[in-house]
């Protein structure tokens, strides 16, 4: 299995990016996929997931009605359009699977502590200068 993300780069607040995680080695139907983030200096937190089986999507309410979560199960990628970027999203964001769907719901939405993550990406940074 891997997790391969890109798309991360400098941009200036007000704009725009959109990362993509390539996925190989697993189905979107058995897996719960997910965005996290770390800032420096911080813990890594949810950002966004899409639901295991379904088409539900969930996001932290502070990227919520800014990021988009979308998969194209054609090219094996999901993707994270992130619009109205502010400074503070400055971090590394991580593409990772959950074979529960559990798990990752729970961090993103409830913000409860990360475990039960089955793979992880090696993370693409994402500056956001004021």
């Amino acid at each position: 299995v891997q997790l391969v993300e890109s798309g991360g780069g400098l941009v200036q607040a007000g704009g725009s990016l959109r990362l993509s995680c390539a996925v190989s080695g697993l189905s979107f139907d058995d897996y719960a996929i997910g965005w996290f983030r770390q800032a420096p200096g911080k813990e890594r937190e949810g950002v966004s997931c899409n639901s295991k089986g379904d088409e539900r999507t969930y996001y932290a309410d502070s990227v919520k009605g800014r990021f988009t979560i979308s998969i194209d199960k054609a090219k094996n990628t999901v993707y994270l359009q992130m619009d109205t970027l502010k400074p503070e999203d400055t971090a590394v964001y991580y593409c990772a699977a959950d074979r529960s769907g559990i798990y990752m719901t729970g961090t993103v939405v409830g913000g409860a502590p990360i475990v039960g993550m089955d793979y992880w990406g090696k993370g693409t940074l994402v500056t956001v200068s004021s």
